[in-house]
């Protein structure tokens, strides 16, 4: 059984360089001798470069670095900014290297006399460690046991030694008594639990350590007056800032410590009886299963041996109750809704989240753990693999499936660490494009794309199966719940029990629904197979909207959507043999109010959910043309041109929205989704509304118009319940003015009546509903102006009139539809006035001016208010735009119409400070997320006091974390950094 020890030096092992057995393909036309000489070139020292070229003289040692060189951006910095750092990992076996390394770090740390000065030893001690662990992982020189292994003694000598110095520093300032003055942490009470996959020496490429900090109040040694409560929380302040804090030489890690109770109402440090009170009478099954992994790593390492031995009979119960069953069931939900079937998308795949990944399989693992570890201490056990080893012995899987789980597990720990080691961020998702991908295959030694896409396949395949009947064996939850008799009248009391069990507030109804079912009636129910299959289909429906936010509402969404449904039973049928899709089906029904209104008027849209492509690739521009232009081209006349459109948008965006529920699309790509359908409907209709208008006014000479997306749908940002704004500008032969044709118009007269008519095919409301809401404000003058402006006329008024509020706006805007060869015009009329020279001052004042209007208008105290909350997305999207707006006449390259690339760009220019633009990528990220979720669900707005316990753990899945509560603890965090970057980049509100 494979299991890494502590990485010891050995005096007889050959250097790194002798002992390479694998190496990144370089991409299409590059070699290693160019880029391996292009980099000794750049070498300052002669003799370092001389001996450098020396080393890397030999195939396998020049092709790995090459590979580095070209590939990872990251590594290629290290490697140029230390080169001889790059000499001795390569010249030094790869474990005396990592010795030597830990003893300089632990050397410059006691030596350290502040924060600063720790900070900055343990920042060079995490980049030289993350050269050294990507050549022995690249190289094929070190198993997943030793890399992992490696990456988690650095985190535990980071968090270690800055523990060490805080510790002493207490006992410097005479609030600490320690008994040993330089080993202040011994004895001290404070415990630093590593969690996760730091706790189990699992830690991957660039990850975040997940931390959890207790003291004892009786074993801290604090000085006379001294209380222990907020000096350790002051420490662990401390400690945070040290560890995550980014300069310009980076940061050491990442740190979480939102795993620790109730991270939204407790303290960073919190006391071990507080602690062992709250698991004892509220700690949940997520909470015993990331207690699986839980060690202590720095403070005081007796008293958190201590702790966690009072811990175990919270996390290893004697025998599995059906409440923990019913958790297991739900932890699985929250996971993931609707898997889809056989087609899997390779681009974007998220291989940790994703279907087959490594979540699923440390799921399986920890699942069974759960399970039986409480009888059989054997199965106690952190890291994965370990565990797999262990559950075999036990009986509790079969060798076969062991085998094919473990080589996943490493097969997909290598695709991270290569997606991680490319920019050394924190991701889990493959690009979204193919072009990419294929320079991630290429830097995990594949040819192509496709024989890439082949092995990944090959291995999420198992994994899949293997989870999926995980749960097979798992009773339903109806069943844990008591009894369902659902065919008794009146119902019985035990029925009645049962059904408040599983969330329905009105039981008695509840039964009336389902018995109502069995009535013989006008509709699809009046056929005697499809009563009988509603009828054994009943408990299974009822057990799947006991998940959802609301099971009542969600039971009276079934009902109308059975009775509307023409011919039921191929439903039922469908349900009956699909308990996933029943799952999705029902968290609709019970969640998202707008998509359960679509499914209501629409149920064929189910026929696509079975589709095996369906949960693949989302439809790309052409596919979305194409499906489009057939729908409308078997359009009678133009009202049925508008109703074809409205089907076929609210079809997508169902199909979309569906998507996003399930988890299988990140939000980013949903925004792009929405935003592509939009943006063909546009098209489709700007050409139909051009093509009538023209057929009975005649055309202009010289006509050309361009529909110019403003807002979510110009950044590509849009959600399911996103409006359009538009502007459309024209222009014509100045010779020309009125059109030719039975019923000529004027030339301002005629685009107005133009832009009018698309306005309406986009939004007003037919006998198929409404497409879009448009709003046209935005244009010159806005609602004063006309509806339609000429291309001289929008650039004048931008140039003379336009308010700083408008050019924001404009950093936003894109050409959609428009006249061939229109649209370079138009776009480079909007480059011109975003990369004229501005008065930095003054249009910063004019932005915090206009924030403070907003917050004054809309209020800003609401942290479920995404959009407008302080700290919101309204501040992340007014610095992108103020930085575009003061420095695109410098740097044209930031113009974009993308919140978050705006914010990235601007990061790679250096005119955000590194911490900024992590913090404001992040937190774009989250919003995204959670805004998907809430405007699927939701018609209003989120309310924490009133929202249904479902809506809650869809918005913990999109915030990837366990429960709300982390969620919203993290948001006011989050929101607060969002404020605080606004504050330093654009000024005080």
């Amino acid at each position: 059984m494979p299991r890494a020890s502590r990485i010891a030096p050995s005096d007889s092992s050959p250097s790194l360089a002798a002992r390479l057995a694998a190496a990144p393909v370089l991409p299409q036309g590059a070699t290693a001798a160019k880029r391996v000489g292009d980099y000794l070139k750049g070498i300052e020292d002669a003799d370092l470069g001389a001996a450098l070229g020396l080393a890397l003289k030999p195939p396998k040692a020049r092709a790995l670095v090459a590979g580095i060189l070209a590939h990872s951006p990251f590594l290629g910095a290290i490697a140029t900014q230390d080169p001889a750092h790059l000499l001795a990992c390569l010249a030094e076996a790869p474990e005396a290297c990592f010795a030597r390394l830990k003893a300089e770090a632990v050397a410059a740390c006691r030596k350290a006399r502040s924060d600063e000065g720790v900070g900055r030893a343990l920042r060079r001690f995490r980049a030289q460690v993350a050269l050294l662990v990507a050549l022995a992982d690249i190289g094929d020189v070190w198993p997943l046991e030793q890399v992992t292994r490696a990456l988690t003694e650095t985190a535990d000598l980071a968090v270690a030694e800055a523990v060490a110095h805080l510790m002493r520093d207490l006992a410097d300032q005479g609030i600490l008594a320690p008994a040993d003055a330089k080993r202040a942490e011994v004895g001290s009470g404070y415990i630093v639990l590593a969690m996760g996959k730091h706790g189990a020496f699992e830690l991957n490429y660039s990850s975040d350590i997940d931390l959890i900090v207790f003291f004892d109040p009786d074993a801290a040694p604090m000085k006379p007056g001294r209380d222990a409560q907020p000096a350790y929380v002051r420490l662990t302040q401390r400690l945070v800032k040290i560890l995550q804090e980014r300069t310009a030489d980076g940061y050491v890690f990442r740190t979480d410590l939102r795993l620790r109770p109730d991270p939204g109402a407790t303290a960073v440090a919190i006391s071990t009886p507080a602690a062992l009170h709250y698991y004892e009478t509220i700690g949940q099954t997520w909470e015993r299963s990331a207690f699986i992994k839980a060690r202590p790593c720095a403070g005081d390492m007796a008293a958190g041996e201590a702790f966690l031995r009072e811990m175990q009979p919270f996390i290893w119960r004697k025998y599995l109750d059906y409440a923990a069953v019913a958790d297991v069931h739900a932890m699985k939900r929250q996971i993931h809704a609707f898997r889809g079937h056989d087609a899997l998308a390779v681009e974007g795949h998220n291989i940790k989240l994703g279907r087959g990944g490594i979540r699923e399989i440390e799921f399986f693992v920890q699942t069974q753990q759960l399970i039986a570890g409480g009888r059989n201490p054997a199965l106690r056990v952190r890291d994965t693999v370990t565990g797999l080893h262990r559950l075999r012995e036990a009986g509790w899987v079969t060798e076969e499936t062991r085998a094919a789980l473990e080589r996943a597990y490493r097969f997909l720990r290598r695709v991270e660490h290569r997606l991680q080691m490319v920019a050394d961020e924190q991701t889990h998702s493959l690009p979204e494009t193919t072009e990419a991908v294929t320079g991630i295959a290429q830097f995990l030694g594949y040819r192509d794309h496709a024989a890439f896409a082949a092995a990944l396949t090959a291995e999420l395949r198992p994994v899949e199966a293997a989870y999926a009947k995980l749960f097979e064996t798992l009773p339903p939850l109806a069943e844990v719940k008591g009894t369902l008799d659902l065919a008794a009248d009146p119902p019985r009391a035990t029925t009645l029990a049962a059904l408040t069990d599983l969330g329905f507030a009105d039981p008695g109804a509840a039964v009336a629904t389902v018995q109502a079912w069995q009535q013989p009636k006008s509709g699809g129910l009046r056929a005697r197979d499809a009563r009988e299959r509603v009828a054994e289909l009943a408990p299974a429906l009822l057990d799947a909207l006991s998940r959802t936010g609301d099971a009542d509402l969600g039971l009276r969404a079934f009902d109308r959507l059975l009775t509307r449904h023409s011919q039921p039973i191929e439903l039922l049928a469908i349900l009956r043999t699909h308990p996933d899709l029943l799952e999705l089906i029902s968290q609709i029904l019970g969640s998202a109010p707008r998509l359960a209104d679509l499914l209501g008027r629409r149920a064929h849209v189910l026929d696509a959910l079975l589709e095996p492509a369906f949960f693949g690739e989302l439809p790309s521009d052409a596919d979305l043309a194409a499906r489009l232009a057939e729908t409308l081209g078997m359009a009678r006349d133009a009202e049925d041109v508008l109703d074809r459109a409205r089907v076929f948008g609210q079809e997508q965006l169902f199909l979309t929205g569906v998507r996003v529920l399930a988890g299988t699309v990140s939000a980013e790509a949903a925004g792009q989704a929405f935003a592509r359908l939009a943006e063909q409907l546009i098209k489709a209709l700007h050409k139909a509304v051009t093509d009538w208008i023209t057929a009975s006014h005649g055309p202009i000479r010289g006509m050309r118009t361009a529909v110019i997306a403003m807002g979510k749908l110009g950044g590509r940002e849009m959600t399911a319940g996103s409006d359009l704004d538009l502007i459309l500008l024209y222009d014509h032969d100045p010779r020309e003015s009125a059109s030719k044709g039975p019923r000529p118009l004027s030339g301002g007269h005629y685009f107005a009546r133009l832009t009018q008519r698309l306005i309406s095919a986009l939004s007003a409301p037919t006998s198929e509903g409404v497409l879009f809401d448009v709003d046209l404000r935005l244009r010159p003058s806005g609602r004063s102006g006309p509806v339609a402006t000429h291309i001289d006329g929008f650039r004048a008024y931008q140039v003379k009139e336009a308010w700083t509020w408008e050019h924001m706006a404009l950093t936003r805007a894109r050409v959609v539809a428009a006249t061939p060869g229109f649209e370079t015009e138009v776009m480079e009329a909007i480059r011109r006035v975003l990369t004229t020279r501005r008065a930095a001052k003054a249009t910063l004042a004019d932005i915090v001016d206009m924030r403070r209007a907003i917050a004054e208008d809309k209020g800003d105290d609401n942290r479920w208010d995404l959009k407008y909350a302080r700290g919101g997305l309204i501040d992340i999207e007014f610095i992108a735009q103020a930085l575009q707006l003061v420095h695109a006449a410098r740097h044209p390259d930031i113009l974009d119409t993308n919140t978050i690339r705006v914010i990235e760009k601007a990061a790679a220019a250096g005119l955000l400070k590194p911490t900024e633009g992590d913090v404001l990528r992040a937190a774009c990220r989250l919003y995204q997320r959670l805004t998907q979720i809430i405007r699927l669900c939701l018609v209003d707005g989120f309310d924490p006091q009133t929202a249904a316990p479902g809506l809650k753990r869809l918005l913990a899945r999109a915030g990837e974390l366990p429960d709300f509560a982390t969620v919203d603890a993290h948001l006011a965090e989050v929101q607060k950094q969002v404020r605080k970057a606004f504050v330093a980049i654009v000024g005080p509100v």
